[in-house]
């Protein structure tokens, strides 16, 4: 089973990090605090395994930091290296992963707050026991212009109550992607006093032109570097692209309408089945794009058979309509997401190692329903450059780097140092940034795994000639590496056991085989040869010759029965040769007088269900039903007869 990452709230004090690992009913509890990382794991009560890695943003004191758990998370306590240096985010690199969140209910100010604090450290988690539910959205009412009176009623650790300015904030936070980031911040920095109409736009330029100088420099600074985080939030696309490893997701229908889906049958043939396009509030299926095939899962239960994207918005195919309005629960095909997750971010890996090893651009890729390929901007890649390639993406899978999905508007000048290969004409919002940490940037609206490990191994198949002077590269990543592994096994084992040697000596027993089965091939062709020229004078000196001359066997082939022609050599008979099954199909063919050739050989094959071709006195074809050979005989006996009558 693959391992999720716990969604964690964090915060900042004078003297420690806070960070909330939420898992409820945790067992298997394993915290491992260092100088400069955390890492925890844990499992639920359904056995699902959580695993989160965080590098700090900067160093801490690991001897004075401790953990407590509850029945509904795992709090740490971290103590800072340096003291009363407030940290704007909680990692190193300055990329916020999807499942980290500001604990917005416990970040305020604390100048003068450590006795708060260390009473906070000691108590904090019983209080959690005893809290039930947690406001979800943001209440950042420490960042009010004229809240220092206010603050001193909201200093406990859990704010539970919603207040109307908080309200109003998580209004702004949930309109923000049909606004600008400067509406955004005019929101949050303007907040409706308590029993009070919103602020005026008027009113915000008296105050500072839309830039409230009264708010602390600290406060300013938070602003700043939560914005992106909110921005993101607010108008990524889809649940499935927020958080990939989600396998459940809780949302309302908005739309459902009559649609058709063209699809291939059993026997290979086109067929269009009648359905519905059910559109989402947000989805957990992935809408294909990007080189990646769409997900699969159940809406209610009820079967998504295609995901297309159509704008900013995801058509789910069902053949049972959905009431609009309706909350429905949304399942993913976990071992289909999955999959493609590790092709996905294995291309990825591979396309930014072959760059920086050889210069070698990827223009394309195709995820297969078994292997994946890349195709590379060169006439040629060596033996020698896939195995430095396959080497360098393994060790990187080892040494467990992150994956970082973030966002960028469009006239964002991080633009420019993306890779990517441009946007769809229908793109809309921002673009979406998958990053792996000290390796590469790339535009991608895909889903990926979030850190390297999840990988397994990768392994580089081979590379072949491509169309116009590219080469192709096939992978395989992750589970398929074992898959692949599991069936090469199970035919080595089939080998072994048919050979009668071992798998070093496997290619040397089919070789001696192969030079075998050559020279018995060889000498199966001499004797047809003698057996036809003895077969075509057998039949010239019959006292059957004349009229009609037919023959039939069961081995032989069209040379064998161009022998028996060529040896009788006679223009007066018509001979009538086939080969192959009694009742099945098979080869004839048809020699004599041209004229007469080319008026029955189109009958005959009618009549054996066959096809052929011929000129100069000689028709021969394939044939789908040899038990009609007493029939075309008959045939070529009227006509006999008849062309004796008329002379």
């Amino acid at each position: 089973m693959a391992r999720q990452h716990a969604r964690t709230l964090w915060y900042d004090r004078p003297k420690y990090v806070f960070m909330e690992f939420c898992v409820e009913d945790s067992t298997d509890v394993h915290v491992l605090i260092e100088d400069h990382r955390i890492v925890f794991s844990c499992k639920n009560a359904d056995g699902m395994e959580f695993y989160n890695e965080i590098e700090f943003y900067a160093k801490v004191n690991c001897k004075d930091s401790r953990d407590k758990r509850s029945g509904r998370s795992i709090t740490c306590f971290v103590r800072k290296w340096k003291e009363k240096v407030a940290w704007p985010r909680l990692t190193k690199e300055d990329i916020k992963p999807v499942w980290l969140s500001v604990d917005f209910d416990n970040w305020r100010d604390w100048e003068g707050d450590e006795e708060v604090e260390l009473a906070q450290v000691d108590h904090y988690a019983e209080l959690l026991e005893k809290v039930r539910t947690k406001r979800p959205p943001p209440a950042m009412d420490d960042l009010d212009d004229d809240s220092d009176s206010a603050d001193a009623t909201i200093r406990g650790p859990l704010t539970v109550v919603a207040s109307p300015v908080a309200e109003h904030r998580l209004q702004t936070r949930r309109l923000s992607s049909h606004g600008s980031r400067a509406q955004l911040l005019r929101g949050m920095w303007d907040p409706p006093e308590l029993g009070h109409e919103p602020a005026s736009p008027a009113s915000r330029r008296a105050r500072n032109e839309d830039c409230p100088a009264s708010l602390s420099v600290r406060r300013q600074a938070f602003l700043c570097a939560r914005l992106p985080a909110y921005w993101e939030t607010a108008a990524m696309a889809f649940q499935c692209q927020r958080d990939s490893y989600a396998r459940e997701f809780t949302t309302t229908v908005v739309s459902c309408s009559p649609a058709e889906l063209q699809t291939e049958g059993s026997n290979g043939k086109k067929e269009v089945l009648s359905g519905f396009h059910v559109v989402l509030e947000d989805t957990l299926l992935f809408p294909e794009g990007g080189g990646q095939p769409d997900d699969r899962g159940t809406i209610n239960d009820i079967s998504v058979l295609r995901v297309t994207r159509r704008g900013a918005q995801a058509d789910h195919f069902t053949q049972t309509p959905l009431t609009p309005g309706t909350e429905v629960q949304v399942r993913v095909d976990w071992e289909r997401r999955f999959d493609h997750m590790q092709q996905h971010s294995g291309q990825h890996l591979i396309t930014a190692v072959a760059d920086h090893l050889f210069g070698l651009k990827t223009t394309s890729w195709e995820l297969g329903r078994l292997r994946s390929v890349i195709e590379l901007d060169s006439p040629s890649v060596t033996a020698e450059q896939v195995a430095a390639i396959e080497q360098s993406v393994n060790e990187k899978i080892r040494e467990r780097l992150p994956v970082y999905v973030r966002e960028l508007s469009l006239d964002d000048p991080g633009v420019e140092q993306v890779r990517g290969r441009g946007l769809p004409d229908d793109h809309a919002g921002p673009i979406r940034v998958v990053t792996i940490k000290s390796v590469d940037s790339n535009m991608c609206c895909g889903t990926h795994v979030s850190n390297l490990s999840d990988l397994q191994v990768i392994k580089i198949l081979g590379s072949e000639k491509g169309k116009k002077n590219k080469t192709n590269v096939t992978f395989l990543a992750g589970n398929r590496v074992l898959k692949w592994m599991e069936k090469s096994h199970s035919t080595e084992k089939a080998l072994t056991a048919l050979l009668k040697c071992g798998a070093e000596d496997h290619v040397e027993a089919v070789k001696k085989l192969q030079n075998s089965n050559k020279l018995l091939q060889k000498s199966n062709l001499n004797l047809l040869r003698d057996l036809a020229v003895h077969v075509a004078h057998s039949l010239r000196n019959s006292p059957d010759w004349g009229g009609v001359v037919t023959l039939h066997r069961k081995e032989g082939d069209s040379e064998f029965m161009n022998i028996i022609a060529n040896e009788i050599g006679s223009e007066e008979t018509l001979l009538f040769l086939t080969v192959g099954e009694e009742k099945g199909a098979g080869l004839f063919l048809l020699a004599g007088p041209a004229e007469a050739v080319e008026t029955l050989a189109p009958r005959v094959a009618e009549v054996l269900e066959g096809k052929g071709a011929g000129k100069k006195g000689r028709f021969q074809g394939k044939a789908a039903k040899m038990s009609r050979r007493a029939e075309v005989q008959a045939l070529l006996q009227d006509y006999v007869s008849t062309q004796s009558a008329e002379e």
